[in-house]
Parts: structure tokens; sequence; C-alpha cells
């Protein structure tokens, strides 16, 4: 019996682990201004909210705006201001300064089987 409620520890520590993770790569990746490495987790389309433009963008294209936005703004420092999750939804608010501005920044990220996959990023200045 005391096997069994170590083994159940065991698997909910290691499940609880696999939810953060997919947000802690997308931050890390924000921190450095890797758009490649933040792809990784997108779903099959992206809701990217920009100060000038907000759409629903397909992996690849999601990809392109975000490189572009971090070319375009050099990253300097992104510091997790609020995280959560509900319901296997996950999100993460900070924010991003960069050499040409602050921007609060809001990751959107939903469990679909045993990953988590980036729904939403939204850029506010």
């Amino acid at each position: 019996m005391k096997k069994i409620f170590t083994l159940i520890a065991v698997s909910l520590g290691l499940f609880s682990f696999s939810l953060s993770a997919g947000i802690d790569d997308v931050v890390s990746a924000f921190k450095a201004g890797n758009a490649a490495q933040a792809a990784k987790f997108f779903d099959n389309t992206v809701d990217i909210a920009l100060p000038a433009k907000t759409s629903s963008y397909s992996k690849s294209q999601a990809e392109v705006i975000l490189r572009d936005f971090f070319n375009t703004n050099q990253v300097r420092s992104f510091t997790i201001l609020h995280q959560g999750n509900r319901g296997g939804s996950e999100y993460c608010i900070g924010t991003l300064v960069t050499k040409n501005g602050t921007f609060r920044t809001t990751i959107f990220m939903k469990q679909r089987g045993d990953r988590q996959y980036l729904q939403e990023i939204r850029f506010e200045s």
C-alpha cells in the first residue's frame, strides 16, 4: 500500500513538472529574445497582439512575427509579475524590457494531451 501512495505522489509530481516546463521554456525564450525556441510550443494557430496590430497566425507566420518583434525590440530582460493555471491552461504576465521600451506581456498556454501549446501572446505598451 505504501508503494502505491509513493507511486501516485511521484506521478503527480512529474505531471505538475510537465505542466510548468512548457511555460518556463517559453519564458526562457522570451528572456533570450529567441522566437525559434518559443515557436517549439506554438499551437496550430497563435493569436499575437502587438501595440499596432492584432491577428491570428499559423505556426510559421507567428514565428516570423515574433522574430520581427524581437529584432525590432532587442530584449534586455523579462520579469514575471504573475503566473497561474486553471483547468489545463497556464498563463504568465510579465514585463518585457527592450531597447525601444517596456511591454506588459501575457503568455497563454493550453494543455492538450501530454503537451502544452502556446495559443496567445500579448504585448501592450
